[in-house]
């Protein structure tokens, strides 16, 4: 499962790493618009493995964020 944004916006935080383990609910990056913070969660468990983004790339919707491979 490939978690997407879904506005246009700056990746503020990346919060996991390849290899990570994630919960469903689970944060994995955090966006940041119009001097919001918006956080991304994953849609369900899994492990990471793909982070197509780092800290400062502006991101539109659809681009792909984080990758998780369902446990």
């Amino acid at each position: 499962m490939t978690v997407e944004s879904e506005l246009a916006a700056v990746v503020w935080k990346v919060l996991v790493a390849v290899g990570d383990s994630v919960a469903d609910g689970d944060d994995l990056v955090i966006l940041e618009s119009m001097k919001m913070e918006i956080p991304v969660p994953a849609g369900r468990p899994g492990t990471v493995t793909a982070v197509h983004v780092e800290e400062g790339d502006t991101v539109y919707d659809g681009d792909a964020l984080v990758t998780v491979h369902p446990d």
